[in-house]
């Protein structure tokens, strides 16, 4: 069987996107219808207007000839209303990192390989940054080669945007934490291409933005905020290609 390398294709990054609501626009095609604290650290690109998603909805138009209108742009579901944990945007502003309240509350995207979490291996659990729900366990998780954490399936503390098959399948669908209504990510139909993998048994892969999530060791560590950029090699920094180092010049010897 043919399994695409997802390292290497930059169509499965579009696809693991946020909810712009791509889905509505599809649909609307294919009827043929005409009638987004306390860290300073942040991962996520701001105000970008070329969210994986939207990348992915210049595509379809593309291909359909589908314009989505200016009423689909987003999910239109209040992320306040109907759960537990309420509070003002600003109130969330202040408890929340930049990264994280771009996520959580507005519905960002961070840059793929730029969470601790995506290379997080240890047992343990995932909880919403926002709220501290538990969200995924780590024997769900896996690496697709997107760039962002990855897991096979979530707890119930995870809400998953309804919509209809097709769109799911195609699109996927939003999900977000079910007790504070934060943005996690989306869900994918494609779990079977990643076989040996927890995804294979489930048949679906939950892209979700590290910067959503905090990790609490099943050993009782210290906590691992995903707003926090992956180490490299020589340090926190990124190392930059040596074809960029400038020149070495060699004293001249005066003796």
């Amino acid at each position: 069987a043919f399994a695409p390398s997802y390292k290497s294709t930059h169509v499965d990054s579009y696809l693991c996107s946020h909810n712009d609501g791509i889905s509505s626009a599809l649909s609307n095609s294919l009827n043929h219808d005409d009638t987004n604290g306390p860290r300073s650290v942040s991962l996520v690109e701001q105000n970008d207007s070329h969210t994986r998603r939207k990348i992915l909805t210049f595509g379809m138009t593309l291909a359909t000839g589908a314009i989505p209108s200016a009423a689909n742009a987003a999910n239109g579901k209040s992320r306040t209303d109907g759960y537990n944990v309420k509070r003002t945007e600003r109130e969330w502003s202040y408890i929340l990192s930049g990264a994280q309240f771009n996520i959580l509350r507005q519905g960002g995207t961070e840059r793929p390989n730029t969470s601790i979490l995506e290379g997080e291996d240890r047992s343990g659990v995932f909880n919403c940054a926002g709220c501290n729900n538990p969200l995924f366990e780590s024997t769900q998780k896996f690496h697709s080669g997107t760039g962002w954490p990855s897991f096979a399936d979530g707890l119930i503390g995870v809400e998953t945007e309804n919509v209809n098959p097709i769109q799911a399948g195609l699109l996927g669908a939003e999900l977000r934490c079910k007790n504070c209504g934060g943005h996690l990510g989306d869900v994918f139909q494609d779990g079977k291409l990643f076989v040996n993998t927890p995804a294979f048994a489930t048949g679906k892969r939950c892209c979700i933005d590290g910067g959503a999530l905090v990790f609490k060791p099943a050993d009782g560590g210290e906590d691992v905020f995903g707003d926090v950029s992956p180490k490299r090699a020589g340090g926190n920094e990124m190392k930059m290609p040596s074809f960029l180092d400038p020149p070495q010049i060699t004293a001249k010897d005066r003796s």
